[in-house]
């Protein structure tokens, strides 16, 4: 299913064009209302795009991009820019008649070389910071004040000596200064990041923009982390474009994609990101105008939607779960946040559970408890592990939950909270009266704890 678990499902078309909402406003309320739910599910999530150097080579397609990130951040997503320069950095090489070296797909950056890539680098921030301060006239977003934050975000260190050839000023990523980027975060900048990473000793290192990307993206925690490339996203060997694929997939597209190749670095970037703990990627093409809006607020996209799904799946619980959900919700009940229930209860009600079981551990659960004779169940003890919040888990559990729910008969579910009513009107649910609930249901309220009722239709 390829929308996602984080907001509510999108329709399956995608956004209006100008010209067409121009003609008929009703197309203009129509996708509004239907980008909306998506509009208040971003808000607030930390996102980190790559921009490579082809982008900010071309005039227009750099422009139209920056005029939705403009737009994103306007709408409260809280962005993070990593910058690549690889075009720049030819180009300042060969007009300073410096050659280019590289070793294991890895640029040989001596003094001259690094010279060149500072200068680049330079003009790449300069000029992108320039498009990020103006007016944007006759855009979405005429008249908008970005700010744009830059500095010395990342530690550097050297790759050293690698089978005899000394890479000299060439560097991997050894730390990202989180705490400064989120500071400038949620002052509203964007954040800009560049190639260049600098050591404790002074030393100024050239990095590859797919491993600051992706190392923005785990020390930042990232909702999301989206890469712009020339293709669509990621192909089959048909040319057909892979929508939606898992981690593992991802991997087995790397071994398929040629070696020293920009998408296999583009690709291996993403799947780092999800295997250290980014819920979600996206691969996308800065030559599809839009594309970073059509990805984001429909249903399908247009680019290739990566997830760590590949190391999850989300099923019925089992007797030998009992230990691994007491261990998730006891922290929960503790607080009072969820209803205690005892072992015993525990495994007799098993069969009314789901899970997220991630490598072996039970990450997420939630129970669905069924009232067949009204065609209703009760949503129940939804529990994610804090380590795996904010990504989507808690969706997964209701989008497993209405699907399960649906196939059964059922045409409704209904929760009773304390703490998180907000969390399920984001996802459809209305208040609601305990009368509507079925008695049996009725009858074991605990008004102590005075839970409200919110209860969702179900859509086939």
């Amino acid at each position: 299913m390829r929308a996602e678990p984080e907001s509510p499902s999108k329709e399956t078309d995608s956004l209006a064009s100008t010209a067409l909402a121009e003609q008929n406003p009703q197309d203009q309320v129509y996708w509004f209302r239907h980008s909306a739910p998506y509009i208040h599910a971003y808000r607030g999530r930390t996102v980190v795009i790559l921009l490579p150097g082809e982008v900010l080579q071309s005039r227009q397609h750099c422009k139209t991009i920056i005029q939705d990130l403009a737009l994103l951040n306007s709408l409260g997503l809280k962005l993070v820019i990593a910058l690549g320069a690889r075009p720049q950095i030819e180009m300042r090489l060969s007009e300073a008649n410096v050659p280019a070296r590289t070793h294991h797909d890895l640029r040989i950056t001596d003094e001259d070389t690094l010279r060149c890539v500072s200068q680049a680098v330079g003009q790449i921030l300069v000029e992108t910071e320039a498009l990020l301060s103006m007016g944007l006239a006759n855009s979405p977003m005429h008249g908008a004040a970005l700010r744009v934050s830059s500095g010395n975000y990342v530690v550097a260190r050297p790759v050293g000596v690698v089978d005899g050839v000394d890479l000299c000023n060439t560097g991997y990523v050894r730390k990202v200064h989180a705490d400064a980027i989120h500071s400038q975060l949620n002052q509203g900048h964007i954040v800009l990041m560049t190639n260049l990473g600098y050591s404790p000793t002074g030393e100024i290192f050239n990095l590859a923009c797919e491993d600051v990307a992706s190392s923005a993206a785990i020390a930042l925690q990232a909702d999301k982390m989206i890469v712009f490339g020339p293709e669509a996203g990621m192909l089959q060997a048909n040319g057909r474009l892979l929508r939606e694929i898992t981690l593992q997939q991802a991997m087995q597209q790397v071994a398929e994609t040629p070696k020293n190749s920009d998408q296999r670095r583009r690709i291996l970037a993403i799947c780092r990101a999800l295997n250290e703990g980014v819920g979600r990627a996206h691969l996308i093409s800065y030559q599809h105008d839009g594309a970073l809006l059509q990805e984001l607020f429909t249903r399908d996209g247009v680019g290739t939607l990566v997830t760590d799904q590949g190391y999850d799946q989300v099923r019925e619980a089992s007797i030998d779960d009992v230990g691994g959900i007491l261990v998730l919700i006891q922290p929960l009940e503790q607080q009072g946040i969820l209803v205690r229930r005892s072992r015993e209860l525990l495994e007799q009600e098993i069969h009314n559970f789901i899970v997220d079981e991630r490598d072996g551990s039970i990450v997420a659960c939630a129970a669905l408890y069924p009232f067949p004779e009204e065609g209703v169940a009760e949503l129940a003890c939804v529990a994610v592990k804090a380590k795996y919040l904010r990504q989507g888990r808690g969706d997964r559990m209701l989008a497993y939950a209405e699907k399960r729910a649906l196939e059964i008969g059922l045409g409704s579910l209904f929760v009773l909270t304390t703490h998180t009513a907000h969390w399920f009107i984001e996802r459809g649910f209305q208040e609601a009266e305990l009368a509507q609930l079925p008695v049996a249901r009725q009858r074991m309220y605990n008004i102590q704890r005075n839970s409200k009722v919110f209860i969702k239709r179900l859509h086939k």
